[in-house]
């Protein structure tokens, strides 16, 4: 009787090099990279999340004559659940759990901030982009206790949970900015 050798492990599939910054060929690739990155926003080599806010501050100002507050309604919830798919996609094709340059949750986030202040004018929209800039930057305690709650174990591929979870923190940012606008505004 012969010893047969015993078969080799099955090959583990290779994990793609993490995207660090992704391209206009990376974003025209797949139609989710075109959303995630903000329309090119988020291409920016210089803090991609302030120009995908800002972009998102002059897309507010270009469709706000045109949408009721139903239509903002109804494009910020389906907005959420493209987002969801687009950012959870994007990030797999980086092979990072929420590269910097996904901006769509900063788009979502600041549309929802500039919705419910938009009668303060240009002084409590330009409030409001500073603050909420400051808590999705610095993400103090429920921001940065929201940016952890959805992360995924080192070297495990970002999946559905981690998709959500880059739209997740930027909510509980722009709902941060939010209380203390209302604070603001009670208190003055």
């Amino acid at each position: 009787m012969t010893d047969t050798p015993a078969p080799p492990p099955p090959l583990q599939p290779l994990q793609p090099a993490p995207i660090r910054r992704p391209t206009l060929r990376f974003m025209f690739s797949h139609p989710a990279h075109v959303i995630a990155l903000g329309f090119g926003s988020g291409l920016s080599p210089v803090a991609p999340g302030t120009v995908g806010t800002l972009w998102a501050w002059l897309a507010f100002i270009v469709m706000r004559p045109v949408l009721t507050d139903v239509h903002w309604a109804l494009l910020l919830g389906l907005g959420t659940l493209v987002g969801w798919w687009a950012c959870t996609v994007t990030a797999r094709h980086m092979a990072v759990a929420d590269p910097g340059a996904i901006v769509w949750d900063e788009i979502l986030a600041f549309w929802l901030v500039l919705w419910l202040v938009t009668p303060a004018g240009l002084l409590g929209q330009t409030v409001a982009f500073a603050l909420f800039r400051f808590f999705d930057a610095v993400k103090p305690g429920p921001v940065a206790w929201a940016d952890d709650r959805f992360k995924g174990r080192r070297g495990e591929p970002p999946g559905w949970r981690q998709g959500w979870g880059i739209l997740f923190d930027d909510f509980v940012a722009a709902l941060c900015a939010l209380l203390v606008i209302a604070l603001w505004r009670w208190l003055v």
